[in-house]
């Protein structure tokens, strides 16, 4: 039963990993077919991360009444068919419509997902988050790799959009029979203590979700300007430019699918250390080593050490027992909101100072990802239920 549901957990992520890539593989296209722009484009991606940080907010409460697998099965199928709006909308003003529609419906299956998972891993009772979120990626790479091909060969890219929106809805159903049935026992002994927070105080949930936005405000930050760094600050080819991103997701990727044995061996506090240590090593080797060989050894590092912060959080979350819907949609929601205030707020300090000044705010996140982590995850640790895989 573990094992199936396991499949079926990777078959989530993958294939929200896979709608993801396709939107955003999509949206060369869709801009030329609407005449966007650059501003409206952006305002119609702000509206998509509205949009998925509302259901997450509201996703939690719903999978704490009805269960992850019940969520999942409505949630999967839905972000499929929600890439519809966008895929088929006709002009600027019905997009912004369908962004929103389209970000609640990725907001409310990345909850049901993440909570399924570690119901998953407490019945596994050893580290097997990591790999679910590498998935993911490759999810996302798959999608970019057929869009590129589709458009090669010729087909329309709206229409590759909307077989993409009618097809996966189909592909997670098979992926839904496998979950877990019903509530998890833990969370059925357990109950929902703490307030409404699962098992865990508001502070600790609060230092929890800091984790999050620290490391998903670090990983933004490589992904939008690793490549501009590159070109802008070190004058790379423009060919060799685009390499400083690629060795980050490369690392990033790969740690992903080979950090559950890393954890099981270190524990979840030492790896939240190291974590944090490769990371902020990562980005003073960016920021001081003024050649593009440096700066590709230090977005790798970058890549190694972001890998485990969230499969460590997530983990963490359902490590402390009871029902865990509505802690994991709050710390998701403040990792979500990394990922939104980030190229933000880069953007407005690169364009006032520098771009290696803006860089210095990823570094220190980068170190805040120790810094706070250590201390919540050894919290949970030494509370957290019996044969919980998240051993100090």
């Amino acid at each position: 039963m573990n094992k199936r549901a396991r499949i079926g957990v990777f078959g989530f992520f993958f294939l929200n990993g896979f709608v993801m890539g396709m939107w955003a593989a999509g949206l060369p296209g869709l801009n030329e077919r609407l005449d966007l722009g650059p501003a409206k484009l952006g305002v119609a991606l702000l509206l998509v991360s509205f949009g998925a940080l509302v259901s997450m907010l509201v996703a939690g409460p719903l999978v704490d009444r009805w269960t992850s697998r019940r969520v999942c099965w409505i949630a999967g199928p839905a972000s499929g068919v929600v890439l519809l709006g966008p895929a088929l909308a006709p002009n600027y003003a019905m997009l912004c419509v369908m962004a929103v529609v389209f970000g609640l419906g990725l907001g409310c299956v990345e909850v049901a997902m993440n909570v399924h998972s570690v119901e998953v891993e407490h019945a596994y009772g050893r580290p097997i988050i990591s790999a679910f979120h590498g998935t993911w990626s490759l999810g996302g790479a798959s999608a970019g790799a057929l869009t590129a091909l589709g458009l090669r060969l010729g087909a329309d890219g709206q229409v590759l959009l909307v077989v993409a929106a009618v097809t996966v809805p189909l592909l997670f159903l098979p992926a839904a029979r496998l979950l877990l049935p019903g509530r998890p026992a833990a969370a059925s002994e357990q109950g929902s203590g703490g307030g409404g927070m699962g098992a865990m105080k508001w502070g600790l949930v609060a230092l929890l979700g800091v984790v999050a936005f620290a490391g998903h405000l670090s990983e933004g930050a490589a992904i939008d300007w690793a490549a501009l760094h590159a070109r802008w600050v070190l004058d790379a080819d423009p060919a060799a430019a685009p390499l400083a991103y690629t060795v980050f997701a490369v690392a990033m990727t790969s740690i992903r699918l080979l950090g559950d044995p890393i954890r099981a061996r270190l524990g979840a506090v030492r790896t939240i250390q190291l974590a944090g240590g490769f990371a902020t090593a990562g980005y003073l080797l960016v920021l001081l080593v003024p050649n593009i060989v440096g700066a590709w050894i230090g977005w790798a590092l970058a890549g190694v050490g972001l890998a485990t912060v969230v499969p460590v959080v997530f983990s963490a979350v359902g490590a402390a027992g009871g029902s865990v819907g509505r802690a994991l949609s709050v710390v998701t929601a403040f990792g979500y909101s990394g990922l939104l205030v980030g190229p933000a707020v880069l953007g407005f300090v690169a364009d006032r100072a520098s771009l290696p000044v803006a860089l210095i705010i990823p570094a220190v996140m980068a170190a805040v990802v120790g810094l706070a982590g250590t201390p919540a995850i050894r919290a949970i640790t030494t509370t957290a239920p019996e044969k919980v895989p998240v051993s100090p």
